[in-house]
């Protein structure tokens, strides 16, 4: 069987634009992955908020992470594509942090060059670190590669917001150099940055497109002719989930009537897994009893 890292490979030989989006947490991987997506994204910003309640300011650690990683990647069969933030550290924590995502079964880490503690990509404040640093930092993770981590490397800097889109590309380019697989410059402001970055960047390069954010939102076949290989929905699934669930408590609340805005109870449990349990347990005759 090929390696989830396999078959990411795959996708991306296909010259196509491939939708992702991004879960939080492993029912939200399965729900995409039953919706026939290619891929997801672990989210950063969307773990953070489901798994601590807090804002994605990096403060969650190494450990909380790679834990949350491999719950999704232990319930999905399809290419997971993890946020490795920083690397947590220095260049060896970076080597440590790509070789423990690859054992989580992560099909690829992104690596991204802003000063820590981290920051969304699309709110006030981010610094990066210097040309060295960040390299060391790709350098870093192409060596836990070549060192037998079976994973791809997505490697992202957030230098158009500091130096502007020429020190980005820059930078991007060099990663590329470096051994990474895709690239990702963040929050382009404009159509014609967005074309800039896939004019001049070799190899599979991401969007990002945050409802809201600063990155335009283009249709997916805008994006596809640009020549992005990854479309990117961080928060797509979270923010509907949680005005889902606004709407519902309020409903509660008030004692209104709220199942139309309720998945029924069949499809639920039949989504989340109870009908494959059942027929798996099934063969066991102990497992009837329960």
């Amino acid at each position: 069987m090929p390696s989830q890292a396999d078959k990411l490979r795959t996708l991306l030989e296909a010259k196509k634009l491939h939708v992702m989006p991004c879960c939080f947490d492993a029912l939200s991987a399965k729900l995409i992955e039953q919706a026939d997506f290619d891929l997801t994204f672990m989210s950063g910003f969307a773990t953070s908020a489901s798994r601590i309640g807090q804002p994605d300011l990096g403060l969650m650690s190494y450990g909380e992470v790679l834990d949350h990683l491999g719950n999704i990647t232990q319930a999905v069969n399809f290419p997971v594509i993890a946020d490795g933030d920083t690397g947590y550290g220095n260049a060896m924590n970076v080597r440590r942090t790509v070789s423990g995502f690859a054992r989580a079964g992560a099909a690829a880490i992104m690596i991204e060059d802003q000063l820590s503690p981290k920051r969304c990509g699309h709110t006030p404040g981010k610094e990066v670190v210097s040309r060295d640093e960040a390299f060391d930092r790709i350098r870093a993770a192409s060596d836990a590669r070549e060192s037998g981590a079976d994973i791809l490397i997505l490697a992202r800097t957030d230098a158009r917001h500091e130096h502007g889109l020429g020190e980005a590309i820059d930078r991007a380019a060099r990663f590329k150099e470096l051994g990474a697989d895709i690239l990702f410059v963040e929050a382009p402001k404009t159509v014609a940055e967005m074309e800039t970055i896939c004019r001049e960047l070799p190899g599979p390069k991401m969007a990002n497109i945050v409802e809201g954010g600063e990155t335009p939102e283009l249709p997916h076949k805008e994006l596809e002719d640009m020549g992005f290989a990854i479309a990117a929905y961080p928060l797509t699934l979270m923010a509907s989930a949680m005005k889902a669930m606004t709407e519902t408590l309020a409903k509660l609340k008030s004692d209104s009537d709220r199942t139309h805005l309720m998945m029924d109870f069949i499809e639920l449990r039949d989504r989340i897994g109870f009908n494959d349990y059942y027929e798996q347990s099934a063969r066991y005759e102990t497992s009837r009893r329960s």
